[in-house]
Formats: C-alpha cells, sequence, structure tokens
C-alpha cells in the first residue's frame, strides 16, 4: 500500500496526470462498407428490426471515418494530452483471422499519426465489441477459438503501430460482452443463452491473457492493461442477507474478473454459488490470464444497491432504486462510490497502476443556441467524480489517468442516438460538432490540472 499524497493540495492533480477523452470504433467511425471493411456482429445486430432504439444503426454515425482531422481539432480545444480510441476488428481482419485488409491499418496509421503531431497519446483499445460477424458464424465468444483468432488480431495490429502506440487496451468491459450478449440479448450479437455466459467471460479473459505477451513483444516499452465496468455494491439494508447479496453482486461483476487477472483464480465463493454453469477448462488458462499488467482500466458510471431476493437464480440478488440524482440512463449519482471503489481496488488488489478509462453521463441535452449547449448537470457529474478521483488520489491510489466519456455524441449501442454522453454536442442531420459547457469546463480542469468551480462557463 502507498502512502497518502501530502504534496497535492484539494482539487489539485499531480503534473504527470494523464487527461483524456475516450470514443468506440462502431459508435463514431461510420463508413461501414468501405475500404474492405467486414461485417461485425453490431452491423448484423443493428440491422435487425428491433434490436435497437427507433432502428438506428453504425452505418454513418459520427462520420469519423472521414472527419478525423477535424475530430483531433476539437480534442485540441479540450487541452487533453491523450485519446483513447478502439479499432475495428473487421476493419483488420474482415473474417475475424488469415486476410490481412490493408486500408483498414492504414487509417489508423494516419489517424496515431495526426494524433502524435498534435501532442496529444494514443491510447488504443483492440476490442470494444465489434467481433466479426464471420467468427461470431463460427461461434463466437462461446468458442474458444475466438480467443486465438484475437491474439492473431492483436499480433497484426500491434506490428503495425506498436512503434509509435505505447499503450494498449485489450478488451473493453468483458462483463458487459458475456452478460448483455450471451446472456440477456440485449447487445450484439443478441444471443440469449445463459449457460454460454462463463464459457465467454473465461475466453475472453483468456483472449486478454493470450494477447499480452504478444503486445509486448510487437511494442516495446510500452504499457498494457485490460478495462472492466466495476461498479461498488452496497447493500440496500442492514441485514446479514441484504450483506451477503451485496458480496455476492460483487463477486459477479467484480471480482470474478479481477481475481484471475490478479490472484490466479476465480473466486471460491463464486464458483459455489455459479454450479454447474462453471465451464471445465485447462488450469493452465489461469497463468495465461494472470498475465503482470502495467495498469488496470476501470469504466464507472454508478454504484449498486442490492438486496437479497428470493428470486433471480443463482445470485439471488436485486438491485433497488435509492434516492437520489439519476442520469438519462437511469443510473443513480453517487461519486462517493468511484472513491470507495478506487481505494477497494488499491487495498485488496494493488494494482501497479489505475486509470479511469471511461466516466460519463447522458442528459437530454438541448440543440445548440448560438453556438452553446448548456448542461450543467454534466459539468457537475464532472465536478463531483473528479473531486471523488482526487480524493483517492491524495489518500494513496495509484490512478494515473481520467478519459472523459465520450468525446462527442454517439451511437449509444442498442439505446441508438436516443442518448447523449458528449463533451460536443452531434447534429445528427449535418453532423456538425458543438462543443457542451462540459467541454469548455474540462478544458479549463485540463489546462489547469486542478478542479476549476462549475460555475466559470456558465
Amino acid at each position: 500500500m502507498s502512502q497518502p499524497r501530502t504534496d497535492l493540495a484539494p482539487g489539485r492533480f499531480p503534473a504527470d496526470f494523464t487527461w483524456g477523452t475516450a470514443t468506440a470504433a462502431y459508435q463514431i467511425e461510420g463508413a461501414v462498407r468501405e475500404d474492405g471493411r467486414g461485417v461485425s456482429i453490431w452491423d448484423r445486430f443493428s440491422h435487425t428490426p428491433g434490436k435497437t432504439h427507433n432502428g438506428d444503426t453504425g452505418d454513418v454515425a459520427c462520420d469519423h471515418y472521414h472527419r478525423w482531422q477535424g475530430d483531433i481539432e476539437l480534442m485540441r480545444r479540450l487541452h487533453v494530452n491523450a485519446y483513447r480510441f478502439s479499432i475495428a476488428w473487421p476493419r483488420i481482419l474482415p473474417e475475424g483471422w488469415g486476410r490481412v485488409n490493408p486500408p483498414g491499418l492504414d487509417f489508423y496509421d494516419r489517424l496515431v499519426d495526426g494524433l502524435l503531431a498534435a501532442g496529444i497519446t494514443p491510447w488504443v483499445t483492440l476490442y470494444h465489441w465489434d467481433l466479426p460477424q464471420a467468427l461470431e458464424d463460427r461461434g463466437g465468444w462461446p468458442n474458444p477459438d475466438t480467443s486465438k483468432a484475437f491474439a492473431e488480431y492483436a499480433d497484426v495490429v500491434t506490428r503495425r503501430l506498436g512503434d509509435r502506440v505505447k499503450h494498449w487496451i485489450t478488451l473493453n468491459e468483458p462483463w458487459v460482452v458475456a452478460f448483455l450478449g450471451y446472456f440477456t440479448g440485449e447487445h450484439a450479437p443478441g444471443r440469449k443463452e445463459p449457460e454460454s455466459y462463463l464459457p465467454v467471460v473465461h475466453n475472453l479473459l483468456l483472449a486478454h491473457g493470450l494477447a499480452v505477451p504478444v503486445i509486448r513483444e510487437n511494442s516495446r516499452d510500452s504499457q498494457v492493461g485490460i478495462t472492466l465496468n466495476l461498479t461498488h455494491a452496497y447493500p440496500a439494508g442492514d441485514s446479514a442477507e441484504d450483506e451477503a447479496a451485496a458480496k455476492r453482486l460483487d463477486g459477479f461483476m467484480n471480482r470474478w474478473f479481477l481475481d484471475p487477472l490478479f490472484t490466479g483464480g476465480y473466486p471460491r465463493d463464486m464458483i459455489d454459488v455459479f454450479g454447474s454453469w462453471v465451464p471445465s477448462f485447462d488450469e493452465s488458462d489461469l497463468g495465461v490470464i494472470g498475465a503482470p499488467l502495467d495498469f488496470l482500466g476501470v469504466n464507472y458510471y454508478s454504484p449498486s444497491f442490492v438486496q437479497h431476493s428470493e428470486g433471480n437464480p443463482p445470485l439471488h440478488v436485486e438491485q433497488v432504486r435509492v434516492d437520489g440524482e439519476y442520469t438519462d440512463m437511469g443510473w443513480l449519482v453517487y461519486p462517493q462510490g468511484l472513491y470507495d471503489l478506487l481505494t477497494r481496488l488499491h487495498r485488496d488488489y494493488s494494482p501497479a497502476a489505475i486509470v479511469i478509462t471511461e466516466n460519463g453521463a447522458a442528459y437530454p441535452d438541448e440543440p445548440p443556441v448560438e453556438g452553446r449547449v448548456h448542461d450543467p448537470k454534466r459539468v457537475e457529474y464532472y465536478a463531483s467524480h473528479l473531486d471523488a478521483a482526487q480524493r483517492a488520489i491524495r489518500d494513496g491510489v495509484p490512478l494515473r489517468g481520467y478519459f472523459a466519456w465520450s468525446l462527442m455524441d454517439n451511437f449509444e449501442w442498442a439505446f441508438g442516438y436516443s442518448k447523449r454522453f458528449g463533451l460536443y454536442y452531434v447534429d445528427y442531420e449535418t453532423l456538425e460538432r458543438t462543443i457542451k459547457d462540459s467541454g469548455l469546463w474540462y478544458s479549463r480542469v485540463v489546462a489547469e490540472g486542478q478542479l476549476v468551480p462549475t460555475e466559470s462557463v456558465a
């Protein structure tokens, strides 16, 4: 455990802190049929009637594929020193493995060079949910061969970009991939197969572990991590049953991923809870999954308050709504949950470094008026969560960076274009970008390296 920081005044961040913003390929790029890109599971899913709000798709999205140079200028206006983006697997390997598509690599080559020329460090996520449909047709993530295909994909990308990209994230939110994609079917590929959930998790973690040494070989002196969506689980009541329910939810959403990455195995209590759902696997897989990490990426939006339930097997937990403010996603605004999560991760797992790779809020923004978009609730959200992050740093948590989600409004998966997270407002008819008050406020924070009054953009 590191010692508390006595050199930081309240509200001030370390001089070497990474300030960034983030996006994902399918949410912003568009150009889904250009330059040899293959079909992804999100192309297929979003074009299936009834799967997304209003039938929205990522066919055009924010047209970042053609507007990337202008989007780098948006980042420069925010003063960020880093940009987290994902690479579209089907742009690189249209069939998932085997044949490489050079124009796909060329696009990210240009983007990386453009970022570096602008003084912005690229942070690359290799997998942000857009599995090539060809691999889904061969079984998708329940098929262990997909893990091997991911390692091949990581090899191709890092051979091309590894001389310039020095910050790599293997996977984004494997819990979401497994649970929403294969358990509930709310996300692509839309399969409702509860029995596939744990095999998918294992194969995702194995894919991560197989890719780590490949990345290190091809991108020397780089930092490699994984991004998990984590929540701090609180019991809704004082009963022992609710305490136990909170521990089970923590096991389901947090420890089932953190333990194999940091402690060498899946949590024993959750193996007992899952019972026959736990897949058989080669014990050597755990050694692969537990490859040392340079940082842990944390996506935090909201905590979980839970109570015991006689239903919902095998977890027997129910999340409850508590008093407070909620975002347009229906997520509780609770910055203390970020502080509690960060300090818990430091205490229980001691990652070498932690980076907040996503944090932000959706609100129903009004269109620009005279070039301004007023979003005071989002400004307050960022201010309160950055305050929680700064307090964690002062208390000794090795938090090295923060990426605001998101650079711009975009395709919000099954919600289509109905939810807006961006620091920039996107007019989906003209694709014009307009900075919001939250973007102006964040740019001041980044420029000064400290929290500034939320009224400063009024």
